[in-house]
């Protein structure tokens, strides 16, 4: 198999996304954690990268320390989630850390099986990471298809500012802050919890996928801070944006990406002017994993890799 996979803040400051593979017994695990910048105002538990940084990294790092072929992925998640939650209260302990200061994250995770025949795929996705298939003629399949439906509520938001002429980041953030807190108290406090947090108040609501594959497929799951390219700045349609990613690699869209957003075009469509950026690309052949690892990509930084 080769896989590509890149993970960047837009300024080589603090990433607060993360992908990781993990292989074991002709299993591939790819995952892609994005997580949701905080709208506190202090950190908890990690004042050095912050407390979305932290969650991100020891739920990476728990859920690798469980996960087996035999277990289910919502098990895994589970038992992951339980150890980093402990891990936070005694972290937190004697601070009054308000709701909407609880870390998330939105989570997609994609396990590959090879067979003579086809590839076995199933996905866990929580929140609004994407993924996608492309076989080996360019045909794109939507392995997760999900419109969040906040995001329209925070686009026409952000567009109500842009008429009023608000143009700086700060300030737009600032008058967005107590929908945005609004929101993450809901989300955290939800009693099925469709993205990832610490303190689920019951079962993940989670979009879990089954599928087979064609051998010679790829498979390709990104952050909504790399497919802003196709869905806030459409430079690419959806499909394109995917091919291109299978034909020419990551690291060129990555710098376009870079050099758009820095350019300032179109950099009051989002909360934030730019957002890190992450994607992670398996493409098929017949070489079997070999035994189990985890290699999560550093925060603010970018790696590209290829394994046989």
């Amino acid at each position: 198999m080769a896989i590509e996979r890149l993970s960047c803040a837009p300024d080589g400051g603090i990433n607060e996304d993360l992908v990781a593979v993990i292989e074991n017994e002709g299993c591939t695990d790819l995952l892609v954690l994005d997580g949701a910048t905080s709208v506190a105002d202090a950190d908890y538990v990690d004042r050095r990268q912050g407390d979305v940084a932290w969650f991100v990294q020891a739920f990476a790092a728990a859920l690798g320390a469980v996960i087996t072929p035999e277990r289910s992925q919502a098990e895994t998640v589970r038992l992951a989630v339980q150890h980093v939650g402990r891990e936070w209260a005694e972290r937190s302990a004697g601070q009054q850390v308000p709701l909407y200061a609880h870390p998330l994250a939105a989570l997609t995770w994609i396990r590959i099986r090879r067979n003579a025949s086809a590839l076995a795929v199933s996905l866990y996705c929580l929140g609004d990471c994407k993924a996608f298939a492309v076989d080996a003629e360019g045909v794109v399949r939507d392995l997760d298809p999900y419109l969040n439906p906040f995001e329209s509520v925070v686009q026409d938001a952000v567009a109500a500012l842009a008429r009023e002429g608000v143009r700086d980041p700060r300030e737009r953030r600032a008058r967005l802050l107590p929908l945005l807190r609004t929101r993450r108290e809901a989300q955290l406090s939800a009693a099925a919890p469709a993205v990832l947090c610490l303190s689920p108040q019951g079962p993940f609501q989670a979009r879990e996928h089954a599928l087979q594959l064609p051998p010679a497929s790829a498979v390709l799951a990104l952050t909504d801070g790399f497919n802003r390219l196709a869905d806030t700045y459409g430079l690419y349609t959806q499909d394109d944006l995917v091919r291109r990613c299978r034909a020419d690699g990551l690291a060129g869209l990555m710098a376009q990406l870079r050099a758009w957003e820095t350019a300032g075009t179109k950099a009051a469509l989002a909360v934030k002017n730019a957002d890190d950026a992450s994607a992670i690309m398996w493409t098929s052949d017949d070489v079997d994993a070999g035994h189990l690892s985890i290699r999560a990509a550093p925060a603010s930084a970018s790696t590209a890799e290829e394994q046989a």
